[in-house]
């Protein structure tokens, strides 16, 4: 290539520049050791004609052509015109922007041609982070694994999953999370440098060797960000005692990511998760079972690593951060229970809700509770009197589940299911507006929740998001559960406030029968559904 002249960095770059232009692709590099080369490389090619160095294409134009190419707006980088050397040989003068999309989570720079006006170049700037995993709405292996890419949310991890606002990592830890085995520093570290973690788990062998570990450790830190992402997008942010080591000047006390231990040795055939109070990270300690040969892996069934992370979400956003606010045995039934209703929510696909059984895949098809979530009160009869009496909260955290079910159940039939619920938390679809009440709810409950003080914060938050255009339909579902507007003490009542009794848009919720009260706690000798699991 000729060129005018060259300019040298002390990094040992070499620029080609022309006219006072530099070129955008014509680099060497030069190594030194010394004093003497020890290595070079060029991208300096042989050229046929180089284009004038005066524009005919204006700066202006160039934004409006790159901007319609690459579905973006040009961000505040400053333009510049570069030579741009084509594979033909010949040397195009170029504008060179920055085309962004903030929505789809792009970023290019953009060479147009400064006389034809094509796009003759474009760099992504987006690296392509990708997870072999099980996708969020999946819960078990049988669903099947995905090869994911880039699913984090940059609006609620703009630093990326391994960025701890400090430093980037090239493993299963960062800003969110961190996904080990044994101790912090044993890692998964990246297939494919990218982060590219394509570990393939094998269902057959034993969850311990290094592969599946390995995927193991790939899949729980992949779900644990994802609803890190997910709730931040409903409202558990920075300010609300969310889990974040930076946090980026937004509130809250920073310092705490999730610690989350897969493959933990303490114990076998159960999970659970540790919140302490904001600023002190929150630990999750997922386990092996062994009912079934070979054993399988907790941390490859999503909807058990989605109800551990959501005790942390209720723990913390009840009781503004503290951690202490659901220590009665009433109120830790009902965080039993919001951790299976968020669960059941990832799993949902379509507009019809589907009955759902947590934890089928480590145990047995009928899964770990006494009945499967349902409309059909036949299949689910349980409701608020079965609370009374029971001391076991896994199944006082059943009735709430349950309720919670039905409630987004009657939200899908009234306003449909949005496919982009974990990425848009905005519109008016089913699926969304229970998310939003669910987690808004949390924040407006007293300390150590009743059932009734945590069906009024729901009426109460559809008050505050959405002027109550949702009143009288989460009435109705939950007075057909037994917690009418006169329930107390576990004594059900079926009534709702009198402006609901004649809201005849909104849908028929099924009479429910008297069932009997649901079983305490056994003793461990065998293990039965509801057996203080998770």
């Amino acid at each position: 290539m000729c060129v005018h002249r060259l300019i040298s960095f002390p990094n040992g770059l070499i620029l080609g520049v022309q006219n006072g232009i530099p070129f955008a692709n014509a680099v060497a590099n030069v190594a030194f050791k010394d004093d003497k080369i020890v290595a070079f490389g060029s991208s300096f090619v042989k050229t046929k004609n180089i284009a004038s160095s005066t524009p005919a294409v204006s700066l202006d134009k160039a934004i409006s052509i790159a901007e319609n190419a690459l579905d973006g707006k040009r961000n505040e980088h400053p333009a510049a015109l570069e030579y741009y050397a084509k594979p033909d040989g010949s040397v195009v003068l170029t504008h060179v922007l920055q085309v962004q999309n903030e929505a789809t989570d792009t970023w290019y720079e953009a060479f147009v041609d400064a006389h034809s006006g094509e796009v003759v170049s474009v760099t992504d700037f987006v690296a392509d982070a990708s997870y072999h995993v099980l996708p969020i709405n999946k819960m078990v292996i049988p669903e099947g694994l995905e090869t994911i890419v880039d699913p984090q949310i940059t609006s609620a991890s703009p630093s990326g999953w391994h960025n701890d606002g400090s430093s980037e990592s090239d493993s299963t830890t960062g800003n969110n999370v961190v996904a080990y085995k044994g101790s912090q520093s044993s890692l998964t570290k990246e297939s494919e440098a990218g982060h590219i973690y394509s570990y393939i788990v094998d269902p057959e062998t034993e969850p311990s060797t290094e592969n599946n570990l390995d995927a193991a450790r790939t899949n729980a830190f992949y779900v644990a960000n994802m609803i890190h992402d997910i709730t931040y997008l409903y409202g558990f942010t920075e300010a609300s005692y969310n889990f974040q080591n930076t946090n980026f000047d937004k509130g809250g006390k920073a310092e705490d990511k999730v610690l989350l231990s897969v493959q933990d040795a303490s114990g076998t055939n159960n999970a659970n998760f540790a919140t302490p109070p904001d600023g002190q990270s929150g630990r999750c300690r997922m386990y092996l079972w062994t009912l079934t040969k070979p054993r399988r892996d907790g941390s490859f069934e999503n909807d058990i690593i989605a109800h551990e992370l959501t005790h942390g979400l209720t723990n913390r956003m009840t009781g503004g951060g503290t951690g202490r606010c659901l220590q009665t045995t009433e109120a830790g039934g009902m965080g039993e229970g919001w951790s299976d209703a968020f669960a059941d929510w990832l799993w949902q696909k379509s507009g019809t809700i589907q009955d759902y059984k947590l934890g089928w895949y480590v145990y047995k098809p009928e899964g770990i509770r006494t009945h499967p979530y349902s409309t059909d009160a036949a299949v689910n009869p349980l409701k608020y009197s079965n609370v009374k009496g029971n001391y076991a909260v896994h199944n006082i955290g059943e009735v709430w589940a349950n309720m919670l079910h039905n409630v987004h159940g009657a939200l899908l039939d009234a306003h449909g299911f949005s496919d982009t619920a974990f990425t848009n938390p905005d519109g008016d679809a089913g699926n969304v507006v229970f998310m939003r009440l669910f987690i808004d709810a949390l924040a407006i409950q007293p300390c150590n929740p009743t059932f009734v003080n945590a069906r009024d914060a729901w009426i109460q938050a559809d008050a505050n998001r959405y002027e109550g255009t949702h009143k009288c339909l989460i009435w109705k579902v939950f007075a057909s559960k037994g917690l009418g507007a006169k329930a107390e003490k576990f004594v059900d009542n079926f009534d709702v406030p009198d402006e609901c009794k004649d809201a005849t848009e909104e849908p028929e919720v099924p009479d429910v029968p008297d069932v009997p009260d649901v079983p305490e706690e056994e003793e461990e000798e065998t293990i039965s559904p509801g057996e203080g699991w998770l």
